[in-house]
């Protein structure tokens, strides 16, 4: 299942009104912490899987990449992107991250910021990445985390004061679809284990760099109270991989 969402006016609309939609990467809470796993983008040919507005592609500009390539499924997304950029070495094409087929050893660094957990075949993506990654190439991303997706209801079991008791796990190694409720619409989820991730990046030939499940730090609990919930529960799981470095571009 390809979802567009984002094509629909009224879902855009509500989208487009988020703080990560209005501030960019600095009103993004993970931001930080997936930033940090981003490796040194200077001269680096870059692929964004749901570019969205194009705040990460515009970043690995701003940070010296060569060239960037933004991937998004929805017109919309890819129009508001190409209206905040001026940059020629950025190009946004409508594609389904399903759809991706570059390649082989086309970029080296792909990322994908909170937008594999809406794909169906992550074994298929992951590779279909290390196809089209250099040698010692770098791919970062960040989902939903498993703690989070397990159940499509995604929310705190709340007390009789509606205070938020605790957040409930049931089905976690029940992996599929999960239809859950995202600004006040129904979308699709696919939730996967722990393991899974990780096992199937490193079926898929990738080396672990990093893993993250983002516990927030004081200094973001001082500027930030509702970051307390982040520390209750995770929500989400942030990875860093790179492909062998001596791994022939034709594999």
């Amino acid at each position: 299942m390809k979802q567009n969402k984002y094509d629909d006016l009224g879902f855009f609309e509500k989208y487009s009104q988020m703080p990560r939609s209005v501030g960019g990467l600095d009103a993004a809470g993970e931001w930080s912490t997936f930033r940090a796993l981003i490796p040194d983008l200077r001269d680096k040919r870059v692929l964004d899987l749901g570019c969205g507005f194009g705040w990460h592609c515009r970043y690995a500009r701003e940070h010296q990449a060569r060239s960037v390539v933004g991937v998004d499924l929805s017109e919309n997304m890819l129009e508001r992107a190409r209206t905040m950029t001026d940059d020629p070495h950025i190009e946004y094409r409508r594609l389904a991250i399903e759809d991706i087929d570059f390649g082989a050893g086309e970029f080296d660094v792909v990322i994908s910021s909170l937008a594999l957990h809406y794909v169906q075949d992550f074994d298929n993506i992951c590779r279909k990445i290390y196809h089209c990654l250099a040698a010692g190439g770098s791919f970062v991303l960040s989902v939903e985390h498993p703690i989070f997706t397990a159940l499509a209801a995604q929310d705190w079991y709340y007390g009789q004061q509606g205070e938020k008791l605790h957040w409930p796990v049931d089905d976690y190694h029940k992996e599929g679809p999960r239809q859950a409720r995202f600004l006040e619409d129904d979308v699709i989820k696919y939730h996967r284990t722990v393991t899974s991730y990780i096992n199937t990046l490193i079926e898929s030939g990738f080396q672990i760099t990093k893993l993250s499940e983002l516990q927030p730090t004081q200094e973001m609990l001082d500027q930030n109270p509702a970051w307390q919930e982040e520390v209750r529960r995770p929500m989400f799981l942030l990875i860093a991989v790179v492909k062998n470095p001596s791994e022939s571009v034709s594999n």
